[in-house]
């Protein structure tokens, strides 16, 4: 299954953003001065802004792809990898306009490389093929937050979730759209509470727990280190 943006996805992300993220407003306290107290609450507030900036990236690199696809050559990190597999996938979708996982791995390897509309055109042609892929559905939203579409996202995140009800990585990604994208708090933790209920030990990074992030919201930490 997002749950980057590559700085929610940030999702984008994550996949599921997310992959997918824009992270929040930077601490810079370097300029305090002299008296303990004060130093006092700039760890606080340093501490504070390493949770929410270590939960953006953590978030934005939860990504979860689709099996590759058998005689296509498999994605590395290299630019000139990306260009020879998307040329592969390019010609088959073209030979097999109906392989629907070809159409998906297009998509991924769109995503890889930041080519927001071209990933969406692909993902868009395999949902066509099959419109109940939680996880393309999650990506393609993804890909709409990336985009600066954030409604698109969150309406994607949404047929994810009415597919698969426990799809974590969407529900994931629409509380990280909701809350840095749009504004809307309130459905962010809602979103996130109800994923809680799925998974009680849901991880948004390798050392965040969902939990102790929702708390953190919650409480209004984000809203005192931005002040």
């Amino acid at each position: 299954m997002e749950f980057n943006e590559s700085t929610l996805l940030l999702t984008v992300v994550l996949r599921c953003g997310i992959r997918f993220l824009q992270s929040e407003k930077p601490m810079n306290k370097k300029n305090k001065k002299n008296i303990p107290t004060m130093a006092k609450r700039t760890a606080m507030i340093i501490a504070a802004a390493t949770f929410v900036l270590g939960f953006l990236v953590g978030a934005g690199f939860e990504i979860f792809k689709t099996d590759s696809i058998p005689g296509i050559p498999s994605s590395s990190n290299t630019a000139v990898d990306y260009v020879q597999r998307a040329k592969a996938l390019e010609n088959e979708v073209i030979n097999n306009p109906r392989n629907t996982q070809a159409w998906i791995q297009l998509g991924h390897v769109y995503f890889d490389t930041d080519k927001y509309g071209k990933a969406i055109n692909a993902y868009e042609k395999a949902l066509k093929l099959n419109p109940s892929n939680a996880d393309v559905l999650t990506d393609l939203g993804i890909m709409y937050r990336r985009s600066g579409q954030f409604r698109k996202a969150v309406e994607k995140f949404d047929k994810a979730i009415t597919v698969d009800p426990r799809h974590q990585n969407a529900r994931l990604n629409k509380g990280i759209v909701l809350m840095h994208d749009l504004g809307e708090r309130n459905g962010a933790i809602r979103a996130w509470e109800e994923l809680l209920k799925i998974n009680p030990f849901a991880m948004v990074g390798k050392d965040q727990s969902l939990d102790q992030m929702l708390k953190h919201y919650k409480e209004g930490h984000d809203k005192k280190t931005s002040n």
